[in-house]
């Protein structure tokens, strides 16, 4: 039931978005709406994410890491569609146009590398893949910390004038960074103690 639950709750905003197309609700400019909207929502879901462990390590919820795969998905699911929107609405299938977008553009590039490096995570997100991968299943699926960084940077550099909201993004992601290593290496010398 909890579980049903979590999936209506990830999916209110992308329903939030669709009745606002509909309904032509999405103000002025509802392809830009839409495209951060999906963006932003793939970061929010990318950082709950990254905050699994620490959350799980500080509140001591074992039961959590259940979740992670989810989030992960539903972060690769905002993420597609926000690839999609610009592709569709800014870029209208034009794929010659890509390449001079991605070199005028560099948050563009880190983007796309970002959206890149998230493809084997979401194809190996399967439990056959994780028996089949073993140990480097884990190594594969640490390249969600590269992604986080480029995701914020894609986020930051593509902001033109308030920097506020993409600032609170690099601060939560540079917390659960420094929180995590933080967590390794305490819980290294505990050990060795």
């Amino acid at each position: 039931m909890i579980r049903v639950l979590a999936h209506l709750v990830a999916l209110l905003p992308f329903i939030y978005y669709l009745q606002g197309a509909f309904r032509q609700q999405l103000g002025a400019d509802p392809q830009e709406v839409l495209l951060h909207g999906m963006g932003i929502w793939s970061l929010r879901f990318l950082l709950a994410c990254l905050m699994v462990t620490p959350l799980r390590s500080f509140f001591r919820w074992p039961k959590l890491i259940h979740y992670r795969r989810m989030l992960g998905l539903y972060f690769a699911f905002y993420l597609a569609l926000h690839i999609l929107i610009y592709l569709w609405f800014f870029l209208g299938w034009e794929w010659s146009m890509i390449a001079s977008e991605l070199v005028k553009r560099p948050y563009l590039t880190v983007g796309i590398i970002a959206a890149i490096l998230t493809v084997p995570l979401v194809v190996t997100s399967t439990n056959k893949a994780r028996r089949w991968l073993k140990r480097r299943w884990n190594t594969l699926h640490k390249l969600i910390y590269p992604i986080g960084f480029l995701a914020v940077v894609h986020f930051y550099w593509q902001v033109k004038a308030d920097i506020n909201e993409p600032l609170i993004y690099v601060l939560i992601y540079t917390f659960l960074m420094v929180y995590r290593i933080w967590l390794k290496y305490s819980q290294k010398s505990s050990q060795k103690a």
